[in-house]
Formats: structure tokens, sequence, C-alpha cells
């Protein structure tokens, strides 16, 4: 698969870890009243709010057209998961620093 053929997933995989995960994360601590959650807390919680858009990723077809970003879509979840959870996605950082510094 070409690098173009993947680049709006690319994208959407850049960009949706922090903006649905971080940000529902964002509000639930804040509706529950917990001004400093920990980053483990935090980043469980963003995970969590970003498998919930698993259905999204997944509808793709089966067909043979589709296999090929089907897999990448697959690899780059596992690895945006990863980096959540070891704390190696930036932006959730960024996020986390940010509420406990605002709320």
């Amino acid at each position: 698969m070409r690098n173009d053929e993947r680049f709006e997933i690319q994208r959407a995989f850049d960009l949706l870890p922090h903006v649905v995960g971080a940000s529902w994360t964002a509000v639930w601590f804040r509706m529950q009243g917990i001004r400093k959650p920990t980053r483990e807390e935090f980043r469980e919680k963003a995970l969590e709010y970003l498998k919930m858009i698993e259905p999204v990723l997944n509808a793709y077809p089966k067909d043979e057209e589709f296999t090929e970003i089907c897999k990448y879509i697959e690899f780059r979840k596992k690895q945006e998961y990863l980096k959540i959870i070891s704390g190696e996605n930036k932006e959730i950082e960024v996020r986390y620093d940010r509420y406990v510094d605002y709320g």
C-alpha cells in the first residue's frame, strides 16, 4: 500500500487519541470533581473513550480491496493504544498537564 493511500487514516490516528480520548476524559474528570487524577488514571480513561469509537475503526468491509487498509488500521490502533498507556503519546500528556494545571 502506498503512503498516499493511507494518508487520511494516518491523520485520523494523529488526532483521534487526544481529540476524542483526552477531551472526553477531561470533561469526565471535571464532572466527577476530580481535579488531580494520576497520569495513569488519565491515560486509562483516555484509552477507554478512544476504544468507544472502535466500530468506526472496523467500518470498512472485509472485502479484498480493503484488506490492506484494514490491516493498517489494526496496526495503527494497537500502536496508538500502547502509546497512550505507556505515556508516549505527547498530546495526551500535554492534555493531562493542562487539565491538572487549569482543571
